[in-house]
């Protein structure tokens, strides 16, 4: 039997690894489960989709680096797939270039801090119905493929 693992997707560097292990870390203490690299009906992935126990549904951009930021154009988009948005970044980054309508996460490896919270936009039902299936099936695909690394025909999770 094959050892069960998850794949690490591969396009992010260190700094964005450790900033979404953090903030997973900071979800999960707030009671919100978060699925990383999650794709969206767009096309687009999010870094970080999360859901808290009300249904909302809250997406964090990291910024690995005021590059990062500044050449990133598609942030914007996520607004109509979420509740919430906030950037997390690091502790050395500079906050005051983040636009003033998005949260704030600062955090590392071990954790992170809501420096500012997000501003609510609430979703319309049937955007957040699609979401939430759309959530359920990528969290059950993963875990599946922990029992079964060769499972084929889950597509995009």
């Amino acid at each position: 039997m094959t050892e069960p693992a998850l794949k690490i997707d591969g396009r992010q560097s260190p700094t964005a690894l450790a900033l979404q292990r953090g903030v997973l870390r900071h979800l999960a203490a707030l009671g919100l489960m978060g699925i990383p690299e999650f794709c969206l009906a767009s096309g687009r992935r999010a870094d970080i989709t999360a859901i808290d126990l009300k249904g909302e549904i809250t997406i964090i951009e990291i910024k690995s680096s005021v590059t990062d930021f500044r050449t990133d154009v598609k942030w914007p988009e996520y607004r109509f797939h979420c509740d919430r948005l906030f950037f997390a970044v690091t502790p050395d980054f500079p906050t005051e270039i983040l636009p003033d309508d998005v949260g704030i996460l600062v955090g590392d490896a071990f954790g992170a801090e809501m420096l500012r919270p997000a501003p609510a936009h609430p979703l319309p039902a049937a955007t957040r119905k699609a979401m939430l299936i759309r959530l359920a099936r990528a969290g059950a695909g993963r875990l599946s493929l922990l029992y079964d690394p060769e499972l084929r025909g889950l597509g995009e999770l």
